[in-house]
C-alpha cells in the first residue's frame, strides 16, 4: 500500500471522542467528497476503511443508510431524498449555488483538525517521502478551496493554491510543515515514518557529498602524483637526482617512492617536516627544471 493509502487507513480506524468532533469529520469527508449537494452526495475511495467510516458516521450524525457502488473505486453516496436531510444538519441549504465552509459546525478546539481530517480522507492525497514532500487536498468548490485555505491559514500554516485540470488544489512542499499537518490530523505514525525517512535521507547525502568530496580530493592527488612523476622521469633521464640543488635532493627522491600520497604527509616524511605549501612549492621547481631540461 501506498503512503497516502497507509496515513488514510491510519486516519479512518481512530475515531474522535466527542460526537461534535465526529460530526465535523463527516463534515469534512462530505465537503470533500464528488459532490456535496441536493443533485449529487458521494465519495469516491479506494480504501475501505474510508467506506466503512464514511457509512457509520452518517448513521450516527444524520440517522440515514447509504447506496455503495462496487468497481475500481467504490462510491458511496446519499440517496436523493436524503440529501437535503444532510444538508440541513449541517447549515446549508438544498438550493445553494456554491458550498462553503460554514464555522458553526465547529463547537470545540478540536473540531477544526477532525474536519481537515475528513476531507484529506475524501480528497487529500500524501506523496511518499523517499521521493517527494508533497501534501494536498483537491477540492471541488473554488469558494470552498477559499475557506479550507483561510482555515490553515488561521491555524498557522501557510499553503498554496494552484488549479489542476479545473480543480482546486491546496498544498504544502515543507516537509517540516508536512509532518505537522499529518499530526493535527491524528496521523502521528505517518508523520513520524516521515521524520525516520527524511533524517535517512539526510545522512545518506551527507555521507554522499563527503564521499564525492573524498574522491574529488583523491583524484586531485593522483593528477598531481602523475605531474610529478612525468618531471622525475625527466630529471632522471638527465643526470638523475644528484644534479639537483641539495634542497630538492630528498622531495624529489621521497615523491618518487611515494606518489600516492598527499603533499601534507610527503612533508611530514622530510626531516625537517615542511609545511604543503613548501612541499608544493618544492616540487613546482622540480616541474620547472624539468621543462627546462625539455626545451634545451
Amino acid at each position: 500500500m501506498s503512503f497516502s493509502g497507509t496515513t488514510k487507513q491510519r486516519l479512518a480506524d481512530v475515531l474522535p471522542g466527542r460526537k461534535c468532533c465526529r460530526a465535523a469529520l463527516l463534515y469534512g469527508l462530505l465537503q470533500g467528497g464528488r459532490g456535496f449537494s441536493a443533485r449529487e452526495m458521494a465519495v469516491q475511495t479506494e480504501h475501505p476503511e474510508v467506506v466503512r467510516l464514511y457509512r457509520s458516521l452518517l448513521e450516527e450524525i444524520c440517522g440515514i443508510r447509504t447506496e455503495t457502488e462496487k468497481g475500481a473505486f467504490t462510491i458511496v453516496s446519499v440517496a436523493a431524498d436524503n440529501r437535503a436531510r444532510v444538508l440541513t444538519a449541517f447549515g446549508h441549504e438544498p438550493n445553494e449555488v456554491s458550498v462553503r465552509l460554514i464555522r458553526a459546525n465547529f463547537h470545540c478546539d478540536d473540531c477544526a483538525a477532525a474536519y481537515l481530517r475528513g476531507l484529506f480522507l475524501s480528497c487529500g492525497a500524501v506523496s511518499n517521502p523517499e521521493t517527494d514532500y508533497h501534501l494536498e487536498f483537491n477540492v471541488p468548490s473554488l469558494p470552498l478551496s477559499r475557506d479550507i485555505l483561510s482555515l490553515w491559514e488561521e491555524l498557522g500554516y501557510d499553503a498554496k493554491t494552484i488549479r489542476r485540470k479545473g480543480d482546486n488544489v491546496i498544498y504544502f512542499k515543507d516537509s517540516s510543515v508536512i509532518e505537522e499537518c499529518l499530526t493535527l490530523m491524528g496521523a502521528s505514525a505517518s508523520a513520524l515514518e516521515l521524520m525516520q525517512v527524511k533524517m535517512f535521507k539526510d545522512i545518506r547525502n551527507r555521507s554522499n557529498r563527503a564521499a564525492n568530496c573524498d574522491m574529488a580530493n583523491l583524484n586531485k592527488v593522483v593528477a598531481a602524483a602523475a605531474v610529478h612523476r612525468q618531471a622525475l622521469e625527466v630529471i632522471l633521464q638527465n643526470g638523475g637526482f644528484g644534479t639537483l640543488p641539495e634542497n630538492l635532493q630528498e622531495i624529489a627522491q621521497l615523491r618518487w617512492d611515494n606518489p600516492e600520497i598527499s603533499l601534507r604527509d610527503l612533508g611530514e616524511l622530510l626531516d625537517p617536516p615542511l609545511t604543503r605549501s613548501g612541499v608544493n612549492h618544492r616540487l613546482q621547481r622540480l616541474c620547472d627544471i624539468a621543462d627546462s631540461l625539455r626545451h634545451s
